[in-house]
């Protein structure tokens, strides 16, 4: 009977890298009367993380690895809320995807309609009757949250702002955002317009991975359309080391918000946080929070894909080992001072019976540990194996035997 070969040990040494990345464009809402500052939000429990709790002034927060998913720190993280001008990105991922397509160019020119010019909130100031390049209309809704800019591209592309909310929707529920509901093209306030942050962290990593392209356009920091200047809000560009993206909401209802990203050489966090009580408490939350994951965390590298990780026993077959292979790079986001507690596990049977293929799944590699999400990965075989013939065959399966094996 063959027996399961477990190899437990703690993994030290390992290689590991770093990176930043934030970024942000503007947030909005129906227009701010100065007299009526948001109330403060109420105070909430601690967010959660794998040092322990963290104090936090966001009522919502969510820090997670770019590369690798892991959680860093999380708090009514799956909460449902008015995202405000974070929604803008849903927007952007359909414009995106249209112009891969082709079925959009950035030279194209939409027309202005009465609707876009007179909407309200954070504008581009687009003229009535005029045509707008998609180009100009992307940095008009990127860097200065122009709601006009997002009404302009919305009945361009599905001919109303209300069957582009459908398309909005239909996206999203292809990328997975489960909690996700679009009323609009702009975050306008709406009581079913909502989203948590963590759809928000999971669209933030597609519009990053899927397009980089035009990704890089949410790191410019200003803008010029009708003769006005409108500098990107975005509070940890030029604050924070590696800050290159994403957005900012705001509106009485749902406070401050950010959707941002920082790289670090090959490390990328994304931090999603909503209802802070004004602009400053964003810029310094946000900060504090990104340098704090940065500071407290890094990417480890247990194996590389394809890389042997352990050679096993094989019966009946013409070599007497096969090499188990990882079937993709592994690598964890871990506490820096829990790295010592990392544990992994290989799991196959042993000794695995002739023929093998290349390729062919054999065992799984586990990673666990005290603060370490659980992963499993395949563990394939490196080569091809043969299974032997009669005849030499015949010695061992005596020796099998023999042995009690």
């Amino acid at each position: 009977m063959p027996k399961r070969r477990d190899v437990i040990g703690a993994v030290a040494g390992i290689g590991l890298s770093a990176g930043l990345l934030a970024g942000e464009a503007r947030a909005q809402g129906r227009p701010q009367r100065p007299s009526r500052a948001p109330a403060p939000p109420p105070p909430g429990s601690p967010a959660s993380t794998p040092l322990g709790p963290v104090d936090t002034a966001a009522r919502l927060a969510l820090i997670i690895d770019a590369d690798t998913g892991a959680v860093l720190l999380e708090k009514n993280a799956d909460e449902r809320m008015p995202p405000s001008s974070m929604s803008k990105l849903m927007t952007m991922y359909v414009v995106f995807d249209l112009l891969k397509q082709g079925r959009l160019t950035m030279d194209q020119e939409l027309p202005v309609s009465e609707r876009a010019w007179r909407m309200g909130g954070s504008k581009m100031f687009v003229q009535l009757g005029t045509t707008v390049k998609v180009g100009d209309l992307i940095r008009g809704v990127i860097i200065q949250s122009g709601n006009d800019a997002c009404i302009v591209l919305a009945e361009g592309i599905s001919g109303s702002e209300t069957q582009f909310a459908e398309t909005l929707n239909e996206y999203g529920r292809k990328l997975g955002l489960t909690a996700s509901s679009f009323r609009n093209a702009t975050g306008w306030p709406d009581p079913e317009h909502r989203m948590t942050c963590r759809d928000l962290s999971v669209l933030a990593r597609h519009l990053i991975n899927d397009f980089p392209e035009y990704f890089r356009i949410y790191s410019e920091r200003s803008f010029v359309w009708n003769n006005i200047t409108q500098e990107n809000r975005n509070p940890l560009l030029g604050r924070v080391a590696g800050a290159d993206g994403l957005k900012t909401g705001h509106t009485d209802e749902a406070g401050y918000g950010l959707t941002g990203t920082a790289k670090r050489g090959d490390r990328r966090l994304i931090l999603v946080v909503n209802g802070l009580p004004s602009m400053a408490a964003r810029r310094e939350e946000t900060e504090r929070l990104m340098e704090w994951g940065f500071r407290e965390f890094e990417n480890v590298s247990l194996f590389r894909a394809s890389e042997t990780i352990e050679e096993a026993p094989v019966y009946l077959g013409d070599r007497l080992k096969v090499p188990l292979v990882g079937a993709r790079d592994v690598v964890l986001t871990l506490p820096r001072q829990w790295r010592r507690n990392l544990q992994v596990k290989l799991r196959y049977e042993s000794p695995i019976p002739a023929p093998v293929a290349k390729g062919q799944e054999l065992g799984k590699l586990e990673v666990s540990g005290a603060g370490v999400p659980p992963m499993s990965v395949p563990l394939l075989a490196g080569v091809d194996v043969a299974r032997l013939g009669l005849l030499p065959r015949i010695p061992a399966v005596i020796g099998r035997l023999v042995s009690g094996a």
